[in-house]
């Protein structure tokens, strides 16, 4: 027996020891399930929350505007009103809504914030004039990521936007200006001579005054010598280039920097392309090393001047180089698309509208002959009728920034049905009252004439902003308005103007989807015929 009994140990070694590891390991094997379950049924549960107070918030968020009884259409539940983005420019965006909504006001939402368009120049007025101190900022801006796009006077915030944009106003004066002049016009001429040397090879109207804006603006500002008008090439065109390039990531962050700024930081995204900064950062330094050596009485001339004159007086320690790297990349930024499409705009209309193109030659013409100098000075193209006619008409019709955006401070009373909260972003939809029957018969048809002196003094306060209102209104606006005499002066004396066989006409050319300015969105050309 005691041999069996050895053997079947053997054959069948199941030891207490064994049995009790078997059992321990089942048994914790049963707790991670009791755990994992747990946390199953933990996190289902948190799901289940967020999921409910997420309905639970976007039913009051889709309620905001109903309950309040303003004019609105059903908000998408993850961009709210903002589903037009890079399917359609906003400028025309604003002008289907306000042809949608006959009323003051319209309710939209930037993702989920509530904002409001306001299609009423009353209480535009009271805005972006009268109570202005309660509209001091714009919603778009950047974030600390980006120093160079918080601090521009376009983005910056009050207090220091105030005392920035003082500063800055004296640059700006007709007396300033008119020291331009001369180098405006020889740039204007050199528009002639490209002109007569790519006129047969359709040459794309928006390219071509790009060139030209930005070697204005290059040299006028900064007294940097760009050649781009003659030759199409430059290294401050190239970084003009990189602001007008497109990427996905680009289009990301200018939605975000435009209607939701606080993404900013978080994705780290920028106003300025890098290479613009960079190339920025790089003549400031340059020139800034160079005219430090001039004496510091010495005028100022020119925008550089003058930020080299915020650095250097002492109650303008706070003016970093960033801060004045800031102001020379927005004066660009906002001034050689802007007037370049402008130009492009008048230059397409013109060739559409030859009634009107020879109404502009002839007192061109005959300005030119009674001249006593070579070429016109500023003054006498700021009194030329029908050529700022023209351009109003255009500006009308062709704003480059549809809309003027500002940020309630305080709850604010729009009329006697709805008080807005502080923090809600305020849109004037400039291009929805430029197109607004109400203000312009046939607001569609290109007519300078309803901008003669005998027509316009009928024409309603604050329905045509093209430049803005009130304290925020353009710094830069008599700046682009001689750019723009110039060059349309020259050309027009020069060349008559003809659409191609087949072109769009001007209200069918598609405008860009994908940026903030309302620009041409395909090349767009015409026949330039050197006049006898």
């Amino acid at each position: 027996m005691k041999i069996l009994s050895n053997y079947d140990t053997l054959q069948y070694p199941i030891s207490s020891e064994t049995t009790d590891k078997h059992t321990s390991v089942v048994y914790l094997l049963n707790i991670l399930k009791c755990i994992i379950f747990n946390m199953i049924y933990i996190i289902l549960c948190l799901v289940a929350c967020l999921l409910t107070w997420l309905c639970w918030r976007w039913l009051r968020v889709r309620r905001y505007w109903a309950e309040r009884g303003v004019p609105h259409l059903p908000p998408n539940p993850f961009l709210g009103s903002l589903t037009f983005l890079q399917k359609q420019n906003v400028g025309v965006w604003m002008r289907r809504m306000s042809e949608h909504f006959r009323t003051p006001y319209i309710g939209i939402w930037l993702f989920w914030r509530p904002a409001l368009v306001v299609n009423c120049p009353d209480i535009a007025r009271r805005v972006l004039v009268k109570d202005a101190a309660s509209f001091r900022n714009r919603l778009v801006g950047c974030g600390d990521t980006d120093p160079i796009g918080k601090l521009n006077l376009f983005t910056i915030k009050d207090p220091e936007w105030t005392n920035l944009r003082r500063r800055l106003t004296s640059t700006f004066t007709a007396a300033k200006l008119r020291i331009l002049q001369d180098f405006i016009s020889s740039k204007s001429k050199e528009l002639v001579q490209r002109i007569q040397r790519e006129q047969q090879s359709g040459i794309s109207l928006k390219s071509l005054y790009v060139d030209y804006t930005t070697d204005v603006i290059g040299t006028s500002a900064f007294g940097v010598g760009c050649n781009a008008t003659l030759t199409g090439t430059d290294p401050l065109r190239a970084v003009a280039e990189g602001f007008m390039t497109y990427s996905p990531i680009r289009g990301l962050g200018s939605c975000s920097v435009f209607f939701f700024p606080e993404m900013t930081d978080f994705f780290r995204f920028k106003f300025f392309p890098k290479s613009a900064t960079d190339y920025f950062r790089k003549i400031f330094k340059a020139a800034a090393t160079l005219r430090d050596n001039v004496a510091s009485a010495r005028e100022t001339r020119d925008l550089l001047d003058a930020l080299l004159k915020l650095r250097k007086n002492e109650s303008d320690e706070g003016y970093s180089e960033d801060t004045i790297i800031a102001q020379a990349a927005i004066f660009l930024f906002g001034g050689f698309d802007t007037t370049g499409s402008l130009l492009a705009f008048i230059t397409y209309e013109l060739a559409f509208h030859l009634d009107v193109q020879e109404k502009l030659y002839k007192e061109l013409l005959g300005a030119n002959i009674n001249n006593a100098r070579d070429d016109f000075t500023s003054e006498q193209l700021a009194e030329m009728t029908y050529l700022n006619c023209v351009i109003k008409e255009v500006l009308r019709k062709h704003t480059s920034m549809g809309w003027l955006d500002r940020v309630a401070t305080i709850d604010y009373q729009i009329d006697d049905n709805l008080t807005i909260k502080a923090g809600t972003p305020v849109y004037v939809n400039t291009m929805g009252m430029h197109y607004n029957p109400d203000y312009y018969y046939d607001p569609k048809k290109f007519d300078p004439d309803r901008f003669l002196p005998e027509n316009d003094k009928d024409r309603k306060p604050y329905t045509f902003m093209p430049f803005g209102e009130g304290p925020r209104a353009c710094i830069g606006q008599r700046f682009g308005l001689m750019t723009a005499r110039y060059a349309i002066s020259s050309v027009v004396l020069n060349y008559q103007l003809q659409p191609f066989p087949n072109a769009p006409r001007p209200e069918d050319v598609v405008i860009d989807k994908r940026g903030a300015f309302y620009t041409p969105g395909e090349p767009i050309c015409v026949q330039f015929l050197p006049r006898t």
